[in-house]
Parts: C-alpha cells; sequence; structure tokens
C-alpha cells in the first residue's frame, strides 16, 4: 500500500442511519465492531426496545453508540451511560454523541460495571459478542441486576447459537425470560428485576 491508501484508512469511516425514528450521523473507525454500517443484531434489538422518556439507560459493549445514543434519544429526560472497555469505542461515542447533539449521554471507560459501580439503571442493553465467554457473561448479568432498580428490564441480542444459555442465565438470575423475537441469525430476549 502506498502512502496515501494507509492515510485514508486512517480517516474516520462516516455514513448516517435511521435508529428508532432519529436520524444519526456516526464516525467510526477500524478495528471497532461493524465500522461501515449498523449490524443486524443491533437493528434488531432496537425494534423490541421499550423505553420510557425518564428511563436511565446502559449501553453495556457500547462500540460507537448506536444503542446508547437510540436510548438517550428515547428516554431525553433519563440519563444515559455507555460503557465499553475499548478506549477507542469510549472515544467514538462521545464524539457521536456531541455531532448529534445528544447531552443526556455520556460514555465511559469500563469492563462491564467495575468503573460504574455508583449508578442505577431503569434498562440495560447490550449486544453481546459471540466470543465474550461465559464467565464474563454470568459477572455482566449478576452486576446487572444488582445495579438495575425495582422493575428495570435487561434486553439482549445474541447469535442463536446463545439463546439456551441466555435463557437458562436469565431464568437464574432473573427469574424470568421472555424471547422478544428470534430472527434467522439473531435473538432478542429480556428479563425484568421484580
Amino acid at each position: 500500500m502506498n502512502e496515501n491508501e494507509i492515510k485514508k484508512l486512517r480517516e474516520d469511516i462516516v455514513f448516517n442511519a435511521t435508529l428508532s425514528g432519529f436520524p444519526f450521523v456516526f464516525h467510526t473507525t477500524w478495528g471497532l465492531f461493524s465500522p461501515r454500517n449498523i449490524d443486524e443484531g443491533s437493528e434488531l434489538l432496537l425494534r423490541y426496545l421499550e423505553i420510557k422518556p425518564d428511563d436511565d439507560c446502559l449501553d453495556l459493549g457500547c462500540g460507537y453508540g448506536p444503542l446508547g445514543l437510540s436510548m438517550a434519544k428515547l428516554a431525553p429526560q433519563g440519563k444515559t451511560t455507555l460503557v465499553d472497555k475499548d478506549f477507542k469505542a469510549v472515544e467514538y461515542s462521545n464524539k457521536n454523541a456531541e455531532l448529534n447533539q445528544i447531552t443526556n449521554a455520556e460514555a465511559l471507560l469500563s469492563n462491564g460495571f467495575d468503573q460504574i459501580r455508583d449508578r442505577r439503571f431503569d434498562v440495560v442493553v447490550s449486544n453481546i459478542p459471540a466470543k465474550v465467554g461465559n464467565e464474563l457473561l454470568n459477572l455482566f448479568l449478576c452486576d446487572a441486576y444488582q445495579q438495575m432498580n425495582s422493575g428495570g428490564r435487561i434486553y439482549v441480542v445474541t447469535i442463536n447459537g446463545l439463546r439456551k444459555f441466555i435463557k437458562r442465565s436469565f431464568t437464574e438470575v432473573f427469574g424470568n425470560y421472555r424471547k422478544l423475537k428470534q430472527g434467522s441469525n439473531y435473538t432478542v430476549a429480556m428479563a425484568t428485576k421484580n
């Protein structure tokens, strides 16, 4: 590759998307998940997500922010927190919040809940990576339960191969499980903290 081609690869990837009825412009970069468009799992999850205007929300593993920033738009009287263990994801989530004039969202560097122990949530959302590992996923779900308000909801989208694991884990941790949609590749599920 020549110098100009390398320089081009370093430039932000920019695209427009409409999510939950809101227009967005997203800046991303190579190395972040699905950098050129909104992935199929996130789009499916957003179709089944119910957010109240004053919900305090968490996007767990936010990437460049499509789920969390959509929740912030849906809950203008609430506060949305986006977390990721990747500093570039946090940087781009905050950049995208600013570009889209979203003032009720903040992205933070955190491996799961370890840096946000002081916050409580009405809604927790995650597009769970296929290779996250059962141990880390169990930690995330138990921590989510601890930091959710009574009546809070957790929504996840996973590849179909993880749906039975999610059903078992939700039933174990939350005492309930609801499959909202199973598509050809992904399953959207939720549980409620009673």
